[in-house]
């Protein structure tokens, strides 16, 4: 689960965390969409790009400790993602899904609890 706990929302009940450098670089690609209810947390990041992806996103750029950095909505593809200076992880979520979600939001996940795509699976 990934929520907003400043604002009480759930972002996403099926977050996908991408850990590994090919699953951070192939992050979307080749998908036709992000169902809602899904997202991708891209850690360690702080920028992306659109080259090749189908479909629009909302990107969440969170500092190390979650706090939520920039608010990037309606990323279109061919497009290139702000450089966000301090973060440390991308979610990338539906066109949309970022809701209300501001700059200086709280946005936590269970990463014990999420399923990894590359790299190891992170755990104590």
């Amino acid at each position: 689960m990934l929520r907003n706990e400043t604002r009480g929302l759930v972002l996403a009940e099926r977050p996908v965390l991408a850990r590994g450098p090919l699953a951070r670089g192939l992050g979307l690609l080749g998908r036709a969409e992000l169902p809602p209810g899904e997202a991708l947390i891209l850690a360690p990041c702080g920028s992306i790009h659109m080259f090749g992806m189908r479909f629009a996103i909302d990107a969440l750029f969170l500092d190390a400790h979650g706090v939520c950095l920039r608010v990037a909505r309606g990323l279109r593809p061919w497009r290139i993602g702000p450089l966000v200076r301090g973060a440390a992880a991308v979610v990338e979520l539906p066109a949309g899904g970022a809701g209300a979600t501001q700059p200086g939001d709280l946005v936590v996940w269970d990463p014990l609890r999420a399923p990894a795509r590359g790299g190891r699976r992170p755990g104590p």
